[in-house]
């Protein structure tokens, strides 16, 4: 097989340095195709979609309901059962989470006894909420005068995934239980916070993304107000916190000057999906400017191979740049869904397949991780290298994570297609049905992949009459050669800012073939992560790969070097069905696995990083 050598292109690049008061020509370049309007065919997501509704789910309530207080604590709190609060302060998020993520999956596949169980949690929390709105169990069963006196008490973020689930079981099922639970929540809060009432600055955001969101379904103007003078409260000196530890809370300046990430990973990706979000709307070139700086510093000084973010446990977030170590890795699977999340915002202002670079790379590698291939273990921390001592768990008590991971998976449509004038973008390669309206006319495309495993796509169109309009398909960064035909014939297509643009009046039965080479590729890092001086790893197309103790015997003295030769294999049989990639010294061979899939059969040591001989 053809090796490309890939360089990580960190030392050629320089910040974008922007005035705060320039002003740059805005508009939103696309909008997604919501995922319950996308039907996922293919051999790689669709199995873990049914395993998510069949095992994840489940997993994710029964730790809810059973194994810990989640769930009984709203049942104390709406006077259905006696007890006291157990639990974490902050874990109401958690069970909002966990809704969130079997709505999404109602969507796609309808279920009478899931959605009777919701309906039966639902009720509790509806019977939770006080009159005035407020409702987070652990004050109300507590000390409720100390409600709104602690910042980092996460009351905002736990409304936050409230809104979101409540408009996700909303969409799902038509019912608005949950939704007005939501909806009642704001409104207090924006009672007793903005302008001329109390200042505040949410120790977590989360809230602000999900005010944009329930502006979208409510069209009410204050809710997206509420959130923009969320946004501005930061970095003024009005968190509560000791201001050593302003940049832990994203506190560190006014939203509109950050230009280098730091503090909690999180954190600082809810921030910005909302900046982003707001900018959707308001179209504030300051916030982007602010948003293009931010994403350069993160990705280029502070991103992991497998998109992964946060290297330091001590403060689960960013440290100086260029800190990347292996084990020591935090790399919260939080943060890489926040990956997705953000760079998602980023390619719909920016229209820009960099974006989509970064989101794939974490949703493949960073994000994927996070759960095991049977559906009920999960990852917090995401290390690229282990000694041996590193496993997934059936839940935390910190659970953030295995809810995450619950609603990013059966929202994996939502990432695929978008829609601009007269044009359709083909952001990710997953097999995939979808009916788009343009002029008047519901075109269906039909995406067949074996992707990421084999990069060659079809898409056939079918519509009634002939349409003009146009594709945009994406190139991936880590493609070098490419093929694109029309109707078995070559296409040379215009490349803007990594996408092919085929523009044409389109028939029914028109098959667009688009084959990437998907070469095995070897990576080097910036020089300046010492962690990774005289070492590789390697890639191949999206797909970040891992040496494991259980599959080469001779573990500790790998050694790859330029001799060294490298095939791919798909093993059907092999953790799911992956393709693997061997590495051929003169002495011996090393197998290679994917990233995401280690760790999910013996327990054994795992690096992605590889020692390497000139």
């Amino acid at each position: 097989m053809k090796i490309q050598t890939l360089i990580l292109n960190l030392l050629t690049f320089s910040l974008i340095s922007c005035s705060s008061s320039q002003k740059v020509p805005f508009v939103q370049k696309n909008t997604p195709v919501i995922f319950s309007k996308v039907r996922i065919t293919d051999n790689f997501w669709q199995p873990r979609l049914k395993t998510h509704a069949a095992v994840t789910l489940k997993a994710c309530i029964n730790q809810c309901e059973n194994e810990t207080q989640r769930i009984k604590n709203f049942s104390i709190a709406a006077g259905m059962e006696q007890g006291k609060f157990k639990g974490f302060f902050y874990d109401d998020s958690d069970l909002y989470k966990m809704i969130e993520g079997a709505s999404y999956s109602l969507m796609n596949n309808p279920n009478p006894e899931l959605e009777n169980k919701l309906d039966n949690i639902i009720s509790k929390i509806v019977g939770a909420q006080l009159k005035d709105g407020y409702l987070m169990t652990y004050f109300i069963l507590g000390d409720l005068n100390k409600r709104w006196t602690d910042m980092d008490k996460h009351e905002m973020y736990c409304c936050g995934h409230l809104i979101e689930a409540g408009i996700a079981y909303y969409n799902a099922t038509g019912k608005r239980s949950l939704l007005d639970v939501a909806i009642k929540y704001a409104n207090h809060i924006d009672s007793v916070f903005g302008p001329g009432k109390r200042d505040w600055v949410p120790g977590h955001p989360e809230i602000e993304l999900a005010l944009i969101k329930l502006y979208r379904v409510t069209n009410e103007n204050k809710y997206l107000k509420l959130a923009n003078w969320l946004l501005e409260e930061r970095g003024h000196n009005k968190g509560t916190w000791d201001p050593a530890d302003k940049d832990y809370y994203q506190d560190l300046k006014p939203v509109k000057e950050l230009s280098k990430i730091s503090g909690h990973a999180v954190r600082a990706m809810y921030l910005f999906t909302g900046m982003a979000d707001l900018t959707s709307i308001t179209s504030d070139t300051n916030y982007i400017q602010a948003l293009d700086r931010l994403w350069n510093d993160v990705v280029y000084t502070k991103m992991y191979l497998t998109g992964g973010i946060g290297s330091s446990r001590k403060n689960e977030g960013f440290t100086e740049d260029y800190d990347l170590p292996n084990e020591e890795a935090y790399c919260e699977t939080c943060a890489s869904v926040g990956m997705v999340f953000w760079n998602q915002r980023m390619n719909m202002l920016r229209g820009d397949g960099k974006y989509e670079d970064i989101l794939e790379r974490s949703l493949y590698n960073g994000a994927l991780a996070g759960t095991s291939l049977s559906g009920d273990h999960f990852f917090y921390v995401n290390p690229l290298a282990s000694s041996g001592n590193h496993h997934r768990k059936p839940w935390y008590g910190t659970a953030c994570c295995p809810s995450q991971i619950s609603r990013l998976l059966p929202s994996i449509g939502n990432y695929i297609y978008a829609t601009s004038n007269d044009a359709v973008w083909v952001n990710l390669y997953i097999g995939s049905e979808t009916i788009i309206p343009i002029r008047g006319n519901n075109i269906k495309f039909i995406q067949t992949t074996d992707y990421p495993w084999n990069g060659d796509v079809q898409i056939k169109i079918e519509t009634e009459q002939k349409t003009p309009f146009s594709v945009k398909l994406r190139v991936p960064g880590w493609c070098k050669n490419y093929s694109l035909l029309v109707n078995g014939k070559r296409v040379n297509a215009q490349n803007d800012k990594q996408y092919l643009l085929i523009k044409r009046t389109w028939k029914s039965g028109d098959i667009i073939q688009f084959s990437m080479d998907m070469p095995v590729e070897v990576v080097e890092a910036d020089p300046r992560v010492k962690a990774n001086i005289g070492k590789r790893a390697l890639q191949r197309g999206p797909i970040v790969y891992c040496l494991e103790e259980c599959d080469n015997p001779d573990f500790v003295n790998c050694r790859l070097s330029k001799q060294t030769t490298y095939t791919s294999v798909f093993n059907k049989e092999l953790l799911g069905g992956v393709a693997t990639i061997s590495a051929t010294n003169k002495d011996n061979t090393y197998h290679f696995v994917p990233y995401y899939a280690w760790d999910n059969r013996k327990p054994g040591k795992m690096k992605v990083w590889v020692d390497y001989k000139e």
